[in-house]
């Protein structure tokens, strides 16, 4: 059992954020804001996938004009991500964005910025301050310190000027594409701070490279206690940056959602195609919300005895298999129809708890 650190709570739209509430799972689209049917279309593909919070980058007047109608249809809380022009964050809050991903210090003269903390203010939007390594202000680039020293340099600044305003709707990032500097920048910031924070590393990667860095990173600091939303940053479809993260959590016991999966590496004694086996028996119950662990193993022999703890699972022989519960071989199973067997029983199993 993880002990989760105490931290303040925040709600964007329906979603709270910090607090004892769940590790939500954020993710960010990669459309132009600017087009609204392709924006909604993978918002819908995002929320199908489990995602509980989307961002969207505001790079101009037209974008911030689309978030009126965005918002309208988007079935999850939607943030605006926006650098340096103050208008545009005025303008998404008018248009009923969720939440701002802004730094305060960084939007020019301070009545820009006390015109935009009023109006986030006045309308309960809470405000990202996301500090990232590789553009970090001159004045704290500039100093001799480690790098992660710096970056909480900036973010308590940022944080500052907000608190000055009276604003403590405040959410906190500290990314870099280095993990170990990441999770420094949290651990550190984690004890002078109680906001949320998001967590994150940033330009991870593609999907393996991405995978890697970000689980050891996430869950570096999620099995502290450290952390209270996640983005896995990949350069790939957003729906896997969600697939991602949930499995992180998954795997820390921290969240829930779906099946658990298992499978065994291969070795020798495996006479059936287990690879492709596993690869398709995790696409067919990816999407099923059952409590339940799930294996795939490469032979009868240890295969059952070794997943004993699994709810129910394949055990590959010479063009054919083994369906075991809790251990227990239930069914000797053609190859071709594997996967059918093991899904009918599942339902059935669940149609009968029911």
């Amino acid at each position: 059992m993880i002990n989760r650190r105490k931290s303040k709570q925040i709600t964007i739209g329906n979603v709270k954020i910090g607090g004892d509430a769940p590790i939500s799972v954020q993710s960010m689209c990669n459309t132009d804001t600017r087009d609204i049917a392709k924006t909604l279309e993978q918002i819908n593909e995002l929320a199908s996938a489990g995602c509980e919070i989307a961002r969207l980058a505001v790079l101009n007047k037209d974008a911030a004009d689309a978030i009126a109608e965005i918002v309208k249809k988007s079935q999850i809380p939607l943030v605006a991500d926006i650098h340096f022009d103050y208008r545009l964050a005025i303008k998404c809050i008018e248009n009923g964005i969720h939440a701002l991903r802004i730094n305060p210090g960084n939007i020019g003269k301070k009545e820009h910025t006390i015109k935009v903390v009023q109006m986030a203010k006045s309308h309960n939007v809470p405000i990202r301050i996301g500090i990232n390594a590789g553009s970090l202000e001159k004045e704290f680039a500039q100093l001799d310190l480690p790098l992660h020293e710096k970056m909480i340099k900036s973010a308590l600044r940022h944080i500052e000027i907000l608190e000055d305003l009276n604003f403590y709707d405040i959410k906190l990032s500290l990314k870099s594409s280095d993990v170990l500097t990441t999770i420094k920048a949290y651990q550190e910031v984690a004890k002078i701070i109680d906001y949320p924070l998001h967590l994150g590393v940033t330009e991870a990667g593609t999907l393996k490279s991405g995978l890697i860095k970000s689980s050891v990173g996430l869950g570096t600091l999620l099995s502290q206690g450290i952390g209270d939303t996640i983005r896995v940053s990949l350069t790939e479809n957003p729906v896997e940056e969600v697939e991602a993260g949930f499995g992180i959590l998954k795997s820390l016991d921290l969240r829930k959602k779906g099946i658990n999966f298992i499978s065994c590496p291969t070795c020798g004694r495996t006479q059936i195609d287990l690879i492709g086996l596993a690869k398709k028996v995790e696409e067919r119950f990816k999407n099923l919300d059952l409590p339940i662990t799930i294996a795939v193993m490469g032979c009868p022999v240890n295969g059952p005895g070794e997943a004993k703890h699994a709810d129910f699972g394949i055990a590959g022989a010479i063009k054919e298999g083994y369906i075991f519960k809790k251990g227990e071989i239930i069914a000797r199973v053609p190859e071709a129809d594997l996967i059918n067997s093991l899904e009918k029983i599942i339902m059935e199993t669940y149609s009968q708890v029911k």
